[in-house]
């Protein structure tokens, strides 16, 4: 069953044992999750290794933010201001583990003059 392995992979990753209530759906939800950006004709089983890594990064994404919160975008200390990256690295490691295999969401046209 894939969502075994996944969650071999988070254990493998660091995830602790104790958190096996909240890895579970979080599990599902990432595989269900990444089912959906895979292309037309494509099954998880064609991408097996990169889907089960992509999505338990997905999923320990999810537990850091179940447990810790989301991270903030920016803060301010005094003087100082900080602004993150944005965008989540598990997240982009994800999305690239994927890429052969999926749609690609972030293509977009624009007019061209011609």
């Amino acid at each position: 069953m894939m969502t075994d392995s996944i969650l071999a992979l988070c254990y493998a990753l660091g995830a602790d044992e104790n958190q096996g209530e909240l890895l579970l759906p979080l599990a599902r939800a990432a595989q269900t999750r990444l089912e959906q950006r895979l292309r037309p004709g494509v099954r998880p089983e064609d991408c097996a290794e990169p889907f089960q890594l992509a999505a338990a990064l997905l999923v320990l994404d999810g537990l850091e933010q179940a447990l810790n919160g989301p991270l903030p975008e920016s803060f301010s200390a005094g003087n100082v201001s900080v602004r993150l990256g944005g965008q989540n690295t598990r997240l982009q490691q994800a999305q690239q583990l994927l890429a052969p295999w999926s749609q690609d969401p972030g293509f977009a046209f624009q007019g061209v003059p011609g």
